[in-house]
């Protein structure tokens, strides 16, 4: 029987849960400690990851936690962090196979620091290629399973050293045919991180749309671009600015910030990044189908016109806008808090 989290202690290093001990912490978020571990019963090493004590008091995060273990349990593909099936256990906790390699944005501070690297944080076209096929085939299988990413970015993207990619932490993650736990909900229990991260949330979650799989597609821009470039789409003093810009701007073409860039891959990145989802890729094959035959890519005659390039709202309206999406967290822990008493 497994105990509630009133009875339960933190769990340290050298600790043993259940047949596993537990070796070193690895990362703790708003939600979970992560841990590498050993399952003693046959020496393979695991990640493990145990919610907060004080998570089962806050339904909505409990189930938050619940559902990305019903969707881990639901994946089998070579893309995604493989979570091992359940067994009696003593408490809640999630149990997934540990991964070796680096997070895409280690790999990315290396290219950074990099000596001669034009532009400065770039990769090398064919390896930042390789790798967005590698995630437009993982995003592919997800989606054609129901399920939504939504936080997508190079933090949850480990690599191996043959550009081989694992998608990690499903912590927002959405199943599309699941009971729904509103947006409104999630953002107020886990804070701005439940609408995505600002340099690659998608416009429509940006605006509190829920978003489908076009909105992972834009995220794969933003890093594909990045890759390409060396820096994201859009930049600013802090997270709204570069959300507000989101909505309001065009990116300058990555053309610009690296003329190794062809035509076709400028238009590949153009659609993955369209503001509206209707003009985006619907599909993460249709994304990476153009990538792998550029001569096939339809390149418009003209170049894009990017008529919101550098445009900027009068001071009035920009500082009315960033009051109201400062906001927007306030208002949704209201609309929590009044749910919560019905």
């Amino acid at each position: 029987m497994i105990m509630t989290f009133a009875d339960l202690a933190p769990i340290e290093p050298g600790d043993m849960l259940d047949h596993y001990r537990i070796d070193q912490v690895i990362a703790r978020s708003g939600m979970a400690v992560l841990f590498k571990a050993t399952d003693i019963s046959d020496g393979r090493p695991v990640a493990i990851k145990v919610p907060h004590p004080d998570l089962e008091a806050d339904p909505i995060l409990f189930e938050r936690f619940k559902r990305e273990q019903e969707i881990g349990y639901e994946l089998d593909h070579p893309g995604v962090v493989k979570t091992f099936v359940r067994e009696e256990r003593s408490r809640v906790y999630m149990v997934l196979e540990w991964v070796e390699g680096r997070l895409l944005r280690a790999l990315m501070n290396d290219r950074r620091k990099a000596p001669g690297v034009t532009p400065p944080g770039s990769f090398p076209i064919d390896r930042a290629v390789r790798i967005t096929l590698n995630i437009c085939d993982a995003l592919d299988y997800m989606h054609k399973h129901g399920v939504v990413h939504r936080d997508l970015k190079p933090e949850n993207i480990m690599v191996d050293e043959r550009d081989n990619i694992k998608l990690i932490d499903f912590g927002i993650a959405m199943k599309e045919d699941a009971r729904r736990l509103t947006y409104a909900n999630i953002s107020s229990a886990v804070g701005a991180g439940a609408m995505g991260t600002p340099d690659y949330i998608s416009p429509e979650q940006v605006k509190g749309q829920r978003g489908d799989q076009r909105s992972d597609i834009y995220a794969l821009g933003v890093m594909f671009y990045e890759m390409l470039t060396g820096s994201v789409p859009f930049t600013g003093v802090n997270p709204l600015v570069v959300m507000n810009d989101r909505l309001q701007k065009d990116p300058i073409p990555a053309r610009k910030l690296n003329p190794e860039i062809t035509p076709a891959m400028q238009e590949v990145l153009d659609r993955a990044l369209e503001r509206e989802p209707r003009k985006r890729y619907s599909t993460a094959a249709d994304m990476a189908w153009d990538l792998e035959n550029p001569d096939q890519v339809e390149v418009p005659q003209a170049p894009r016109r990017n008529l919101l390039q550098g445009f900027r709202m009068p001071d009035a309206r920009r500082l009315i806008l960033y009051t109201g999406l400062g906001l927007v967290p306030v208002a949704l822990f209201v609309l929590m808090l009044l749910m919560a008493k019905r």
